[in-house]
């Protein structure tokens, strides 16, 4: 079943939370399970962590439950006679709530965050309705409390719909007092990594994992890129988080989409400099919802984020509430393994480290180049933080990189990476050389005189800290 580099993230809903269906998924590729928090309650995933896991020990690979956290997204409140048709170059009031409306214009629009309407001023965009309506203030009423907008367009409002004002920044922390309850909670109930939303700045990664400090225990964290400010902070906020998600949903209404396909290449860039996963999400494949087969141009989006770079691609409402979620996932398998093919004919190979003294990259991209010149099966990693699996991964070798851990929760974070295959290793000996030479013997994937390229970092008297320090061509 492993035979993708690039990994799949499936989201669970109403069309796909049924162990036959998780099963087949998993066989088409998918190693994460995402659950919406925005959605749900920690309580109600209890069965579907529990079918997770039992679809888990059928097939004997390692799943990632990855809790995606709502975030503090910003909602309008009622509108008065909605749906309310706006006609282009009409005039809205917005406003606090429960201050009323002020002006005489076509509606009144209020939020109940003072937060998100400080420092907004004339000139400055707005859009609603998942960016269907957009506006610029043409007017401050009441500095701070209200304003009037003018339409740049003809569309429907309606209540209870997402604002975005784009490109200004927000005083508004990650993770509201819901995520902390759905952190919490999800901990308890056995979530193994969580995806924050509406991340700013660095600082909103550090608050997440201190929350996850203060309940003792670890799990990794995944930044979603969907503001302007992440993207101007991109490299202090992966130089902090796990993984990273391009989400472009939300990233393209605060952004102009025409931005939207280079800002997810630097991303992807960035990411893989630094070690660090990258997901990319929203309509991979939407048109899979309602239809058996995707577009092309969905099918060539796909593509193309894997030949960015990509580790994971996402897909939402086509395997949560689609009427062909294990053919979605069926899909992006076929689509991964053509593209890869591709990919690593026009790389040419494992990437060179940048010019810098790094000993571990170094010893990473020549465990890749002796697995070439060796005419290896495939590269070991013995990796108790999952560091030298991820270094190997950033080198994009053509070889399969199993990764070694004693610890279920760093097997499992190690889900998100291109071309990993986590394995937990036998604590029987105390040489990480040992353990991994003993996985290889005893492994069926390998034959007699076969040969595989092993990494391990064994501590000497003279080495401050652990980290890779020995390459060796093991043979069978």
């Amino acid at each position: 079943m492993d035979v993708m580099r690039t990994k799949i993230v499936a989201t669970l809903g109403p069309s796909s939370t049924d162990t036959r269906i998780m099963r087949a998924m998993v066989e088409n590729g998918v190693r994460i399970f995402r659950l919406n928090f925005s959605h749900s309650t920690a309580e109600k995933f209890i069965p579907v962590v529990q079918m997770i896991r039992q679809v888990e020990d059928d097939v004997g690979i390692p799943l990632t439950v990855m809790g995606d956290l709502c975030g503090p997204k910003i909602r309008i409140g009622e509108v008065l006679g909605s749906p309310r048709t706006i006609e282009k170059s009409c005039l809205i009031e917005l406003g606090l709530e429960g201050d009323g409306q002020k002006t005489d214009a076509c509606a009144f629009v209020s939020v109940d965050l003072p937060a998100v309407l400080a420092g907004l001023d004339v000139g400055m965009p707005v859009t609603l309705s998942d960016g269907m309506l957009q506006f610029t203030v043409e007017k401050v009423v009441e500095k701070d409390r209200a304003f009037l907008l003018r339409a740049h367009n003809s569309g429907i409002l309606t209540s209870n719909k997402g604002i975005t004002f784009p490109g200004k920044s927000h005083p508004l922390p990650a993770l509201t007092d819901k995520d902390k309850v759905d952190l919490r909670e999800g901990l308890e109930i056995g979530v193994d990594a969580f995806a924050i939303s509406f991340v700013q700045t660095r600082q909103d990664i550090e608050d997440a994992k201190e929350e996850i400090r203060r309940h003792g225990l670890w799990v990794p964290v995944v930044a979603k890129i969907e503001r302007r400010n992440a993207v101007d902070n991109i490299e202090s906020i992966v130089d902090l988080a796990d993984a990273v998600m391009v989400a472009r949903g939300d990233l393209g209404l605060e952004c102009p989409l025409s931005e939207v396909p280079v800002i997810q290449k630097r991303i992807i860039r960035a990411c893989r400099h630094a070690q660090k996963a990258c997901i990319v999400a929203t309509q991979m494949l939407l048109s899979m919802v309602n239809n058996p087969v995707p577009t092309r141009a969905e099918a060539t989006d796909v593509a193309n984020a894997i030949l960015d770079g990509a580790d994971c691609v996402m897909l939402s409402e086509e395997t949560a509430v689609g009427q062909y979620p294990a053919e979605a996932t069926a899909f992006i398998r076929d689509i991964a393994q053509n593209t890869e093919d591709y990919y690593l004919e026009r790389t040419q190979g494992p990437f060179a480290p940048r010019k810098e003294k790094n000993l571990v990259k170094y010893m990473a991209y020549s465990a890749c180049i002796l697995a070439e010149t060796a005419e290896s099966k495939a590269l070991v990693a013995h990796s108790t933080s999952g560091a030298t699996a991820r270094l190997l991964s950033s080198r994009r070798p053509s070889h399969p990189i199993y990764a070694l851990t004693t610890s279920k929760p760093v097997q499992r974070y190690l889900n998100y990476f291109w071309g990993v295959r986590p394995r937990l290793a036998d604590t029987g000996s105390e040489s990480h050389l040992e353990r991994a030479q003993n996985w290889v013997q005893k492994s069926a994937l390998f034959a007699p005189g076969e040969n595989v390229i092993i990494t391990s970092g064994q501590p000497t008297p003279g080495q401050t800290r652990i980290h890779t320090n020995e390459l060796k061509v093991y043979y069978k």
